[in-house]
């Protein structure tokens, strides 16, 4: 099958060649995920009466007078490094577990058996090493639409399919677009930490998890009464308001039927008489709005 038009673009700019020797690299630039296994896929060509005596990878450039190092050779690279190719015309390497160390400059250098025959493959493989982070605003409010975006320094050059999570737990009920992950119509269910990975590689790497806050008025406003039974006269009673709202509510004012008695989260009756009986209610508040309680009735016993 020939290769696609782009392929044959990269071929064509990436070779360097001179009558008969050359090397030519897939890619000249590779963004890769930090963990991931990294293919360099190579080719070289000599004339036909040479024989390969040498040949390795390395990260640094020609000086004059120095044989570059050899990455084979390299504690750092050494265990990682895999020569996948062959001493006719390939040259293709395999660089795991790459970490943002890693993002350099790399070429191809072989020598054959006669004077002169030696080739350096320069320009070489541009590699940029680059982890995930989630994109997301701190926080939003109940019923408004959010985009969380997985983003990296750099376009992998695989092929990615994000997956993402929630507090851990992968998120199956909604489809990424890409790498962002729309939220339409938030529910206070949705806030969390969220987090991203790509789906189908050989390795696992997953971003830092974001913090997703959702904002929404006083819900489940209730009155709670210490003590909560027999009710004689000459006692303390103390009425508690409780709501469910993020921000927490900040602000609570008291009702005795339609009149506003007191504020504050909790009312406080010290020695109660007949005349306290009746029905009460607070109202919770915060900036997104605010919420009454069911009205609870007090029958004081003499």
């Amino acid at each position: 099958m020939a290769p696609s038009l782009p392929l044959i673009f990269l071929l064509m700019i990436h070779r360097v060649s001179s009558a008969g020797w050359g090397v030519s690299y897939s890619h000249s630039h590779i963004c890769a995920l930090k963990n991931s296994s990294v293919i360099m896929s190579c080719n070289y060509t000599y004339p036909t009466e040479h024989q390969i005596k040498k040949l390795f990878w390395t990260k640094k450039p020609v000086e004059m007078g120095k044989e570059p190092p050899d990455l084979s050779n390299d504690t750092e690279y050494s265990q990682r490094l895999q020569y996948l190719g062959d001493k006719q015309q390939n040259c293709t390497i395999r660089l795991s577990h790459v970490t943002q160390k890693d993002s350099h400059m790399y070429y191809f250098r072989f020598t054959t058996n006669k004077t002169g025959g030696t080739w350096f493959g320069h320009p070489g493989v541009s590699l940029t090493v680059t982890d995930l982070q989630v994109e997301s605003p701190e926080r939003v409010t109940e019923g408004d639409s959010v985009r969380l975006t997985c983003k990296s320094s750099c376009t992998l050059t695989d092929r990615a399919t994000f997956i993402w999570y929630r507090n851990s737990q992968p998120l199956t009920e909604r489809r990424d677009t890409n790498n962002q992950l729309l939220l339409q119509s938030v529910r206070r269910e949705d806030a969390g930490r969220y987090s991203c990975a790509l789906h189908g590689h050989n390795y696992t790497y997953t971003s830092p998890s974001a913090d997703l806050s959702v904002m929404y008025p006083p819900q489940h406003t209730f009155v709670a009464v210490s003590p909560c039974c027999e009710i004689v006269e000459g006692i303390s009673v103390t009425l508690i308001c409780s709501s469910d709202s993020n921000p927490p509510a900040l602000n609570y004012t008291w009702f005795k039927g339609g009149t506003f008695v007191g504020s504050g989260r909790i009312y406080n009756i010290s020695k109660i008489s007949s005349d306290h009986s009746g029905e009460y209610k607070c109202k919770s508040i915060n900036e997104h709005g605010e919420k009454y309680s069911d009205a609870v009735t007090l029958n004081i016993m003499s």
